[in-house]
C-alpha cells in the first residue's frame, strides 16, 4: 500500500509543478536553427490544404499528438477527460500518462480510461520500460494495453530522471532483451519513447533491431523533468544534483535527424518543446510522421476540453499557413521539404 500512495503522491506533484512552476530545460529544440524556403506565389487555395495522415494504419486529421501526461489522481482523470474530447473532435492521437499506479492499485484505472470519449482516435498504452526490471512483466503490459483498449503500447525510457529523483529506479540493465520480448509478444505495435532528452542513432537503431514499431525522440528543449524532481526534492542536496543537469539532452530538431539517419523506414514522433504548429511543419519536414505537444495540452486541459480544442485548432492554423506560405499542399509534400538553415 505504501508503494502505491507514494506513486499517487509523485504523480500529484507532476501535475502541480507542471502547472505552478517553470520546469523548462535551458536548452533550445534546436528547430529555431531551421526556416522554411517561402513561398511567394503558392499557386493554390489555402483551402486546398489537406493536413490529414496516418500512423498504424490509423487515419489522422493532422499529424499532432497530445503527448502522454498523466493519470493515476482524480485531478489527471479530469484532465485526461478533457484531453480525450478535444482529441476526438479533432481526430488526432493521444497518448495516457505512465499506467503504474494502476497496475499497483486497479481502482485508479478510470483515471486513464478514456475510449469512450474517444472511441476513434488513435490511442496509446504508456509505461515506464525500466519497470519491467522492477516486476512489471508481459502481462502488465497486456494488461495496460486492455485498460485503455490502445492502439498501441508507449514504453518510455527515463533514465536520467529516475536518477536524480528519491528512490529512483535506476537498474537498466538486460532492458534491451525484455524490451524485445514484448515487442514480439504483444499483439500490437511498441514505441520507445523518450521523456524530454532525445534519442541517438545508435539507440534508436538498437531498439529497432529489437522490434521497436515507432521512435519518439522527445528531446531536449521542452519540460526538463530534472528540473521537475529539483523542485520534489526533500533536501538542498538532492535539489542542487536535480538542478543540474538543466541543459542535458539532444535537441529535438538534432534527435529527429539522428534518428531518421539511422531507421529511415521507422515512424518517428518529434516531441520535446514543440509549442506551435510552425515547429510542428519543421519537426514533419525534418522527418517526422507526428508531432507531440504535452505542456501547452495539460495547461488547456486544466481549463477545460474547450480549451484544449481551441488549442488544437490554434496549432491546426499554424500548421496549415506554414504549408501555404511554403507551397505544399499536403503532408506528403510537406515530408519532402528541405528545410533552409539559418546563419550562425
Amino acid at each position: 500500500m505504501k508503494r502505491v500512495t507514494r506513486t499517487s503522491q509523485r504523480k500529484t506533484d507532476h501535475i502541480r509543478i507542471n502547472l505552478e512552476k517553470n520546469v523548462d530545460s535551458s536548452r533550445t529544440t534546436g528547430l529555431e536553427r531551421f526556416t522554411f524556403l517561402h513561398e511567394a506565389l503558392p499557386e493554390f487555395s489555402l483551402d486546398e490544404i489537406s493536413l490529414s495522415t496516418s500512423l498504424f494504419n490509423v487515419k489522422l486529421q493532422a499529424p499532432l499528438l497530445i503527448s502522454s501526461m498523466t493519470g493515476g489522481t482524480s485531478e489527471a482523470r479530469r484532465i485526461n477527460r478533457n484531453l480525450a474530447k478535444a482529441a476526438q473532435a479533432a481526430g488526432i492521437a493521444m497518448g495516457v500518462g505512465s499506467q503504474r499506479a494502476a497496475l499497483e492499485n486497479p481502482s485508479a484505472a478510470k483515471t486513464f480510461q478514456v475510449r469512450k470519449l474517444a472511441p476513434d482516435i488513435l490511442l496509446f498504452a504508456n509505461l515506464g520500460a525500466v519497470q519491467l526490471n522492477y516486476g512489471l512483466d508481459l502481462n502488465s503490459c497486456i494488461q495496460a494495453i486492455e485498460m485503455i483498449e490502445a492502439d498501441a503500447l508507449i514504453l518510455h525510457l527515463n533514465a536520467l530522471q529516475e536518477a536524480v529523483q528519491p528512490n529512483g529506479d535506476t537498474d537498466f540493465s538486460g532492458l534491451l532483451k525484455k524490451i524485445e520480448k514484448v515487442c514480439k509478444s504483444v499483439q500490437m505495435p511498441v514505441i520507445a519513447k523518450e521523456v524530454g532528452w532525445g534519442i541517438s542513432g545508435p539507440t534508436a537503431r538498437r531498439l529497432v533491431n529489437a522490434g521497436i514499431s515507432a521512435i519518439d525522440v522527445a528531446g531536449a528543449g521542452g519540460t526538463s523533468w530534472s528540473q521537475v524532481e529539483m523542485h520534489r526534492a526533500k533536501s538542498q542536496i538532492q535539489a542542487e544534483i536535480a538542478a543540474s543537469f538543466i541543459d542535458w539532452g539532444i535537441s529535438t530538431a538534432d534527435s529527429i535527424k539522428m534518428v531518421k539517419a539511422a531507421v529511415p523506414k521507422t515512424p518517428i514522433i518529434a516531441s520535446g518543446g514543440l509549442r506551435s504548429g510552425v515547429d510542428l511543419a519543421k519537426t514533419v519536414a525534418l522527418g517526422a510522421r507526428l508531432g507531440g505537444m504535452a505542456g501547452p495540452f495539460i495547461k488547456a486541459a486544466n481549463q477545460s476540453s474547450a480549451q484544449v480544442s481551441d488549442l488544437i485548432e490554434t496549432t491546426r492554423r499554424q500548421l496549415r499557413i506554414s504549408m501555404f506560405a511554403a507551397g505544399v499542399k499536403n503532408i506528403t509534400q510537406l515530408s519532402e521539404t528541405e528545410l533552409l538553415t539559418r546563419p550562425a
